[in-house]
């Protein structure tokens, strides 16, 4: 799979309704045939930075999202409300799944 970490430096005045704003990117992402995850969580440290963790389940997906009508809308649409371009971590890895982190094994008796 490909697996995508992406931080987004919000504008200050945007930074709460970010949620609102990605919403119908996100939906249609989400939507995509071959996206596995693409969930946006908030920093604890920085109320105005945002990570997207995203996942397509191999290259032919992750590009089919790249050349998406939404995707391409969203070039423009986003960096209005952004502080910084996005910084991004990106790798191609086996399997199509979380795994489970066993060094904190929760016991199920």
């Amino acid at each position: 799979m490909i697996f995508i970490t992406a931080k987004f430096r919000v504008r200050p005045a945007a930074a709460d309704r970010w949620p609102d704003i990605v919403r119908e990117f996100t939906e249609a992402t989400r939507a995509e045939d071959g996206c596995l995850w693409f969930d946006w969580s908030r920093s604890l440290d920085d109320p105005t930075e945002y990570v997207l963790v995203e996942a397509f389940r191999d290259p032919e997906a992750g590009g089919r999202h790249v050349g998406s009508q939404h995707f391409q809308d969203a070039r423009t649409t986003l960096p209005p409300y952004l502080v910084e371009t996005p910084r991004i971590v990106n790798f191609d890895v086996p399997g199509v799944d979380w795994s489970e982190l066993g060094e904190l094994a929760v016991d199920q008796a």
